[in-house]
């Protein structure tokens, strides 16, 4: 589907220079003398380069459209991780840097969604939120306000939060998997 470049707003996809480019920023400018045109920040969905590129009112670019399909985690085989499709059953192998970092927040049978084009996967997007157990926290210091002081605590799957003075070890808290950052005490 052709658009015309002030369209392209943040998170759309676009074929641009034979790839694929999600647009990360875009910023509308209307210079006194000149046209208009779309300063938009673009970041390459297979190789993670980014581009700053300058789209007129009057070009067009070719928005792309991804398929976004539910898959289940299975377990880690090594460097791979196994995903199945809820809908037809298939098993699908991506390699864990694939994933990035947020992999260590996969759980048995998490659902999670990828982005699929032309039945190749693009990325793969876990839920905003997971719950965890707290294995070491320190211990709270009397005295220390609740307020503005956070300490030091390890989860389960590895990873390092700040949490609140009053989170103890063997709690079990919510996580943002987006900024990887304490959310609240689990229910």
């Amino acid at each position: 589907m052709k658009i015309n470049g002030n369209q392209i707003t943040p998170g759309m996809v676009i074929e641009h220079q034979g790839g694929l480019w999600a647009a990360v920023k875009t910023n509308a400018v209307k210079p006194g003398k000149g046209g208009a045109f779309n300063q938009v920040e673009l970041k390459n969905l297979i190789d993670g380069r980014k581009l700053n590129e300058r789209f007129r009112a009057d070009e067009t670019v070719e928005r792309v459209r991804l398929e976004q399909k539910d898959f289940q985690f299975l377990y880690a085989e090594g460097d791979d991780l196994v995903f199945m499709d809820l809908a037809t059953y298939e098993q699908m192998q991506l390699a864990s840097d694939f994933v990035g970092e947020r992999a260590a927040f996969l759980q048995d049978g998490m659902t999670v969604t990828v982005e699929m084009h032309e039945e190749r996967p693009i990325g793969v997007k876990l839920p905003d939120q997971v719950t965890l157990e707290i294995v070491e926290a320190d211990p709270v210091v009397k005295g220390q306000t609740a307020a503005s002081s956070y300490k030091p605590a390890k989860l389960e799957n590895g990873l390092r939060v700040m949490v609140p003075p009053f989170i103890a070890s063997g709690e079990r808290i919510v996580v943002d998997t987006n900024e990887v950052t304490y959310l609240r005490r689990a229910d």
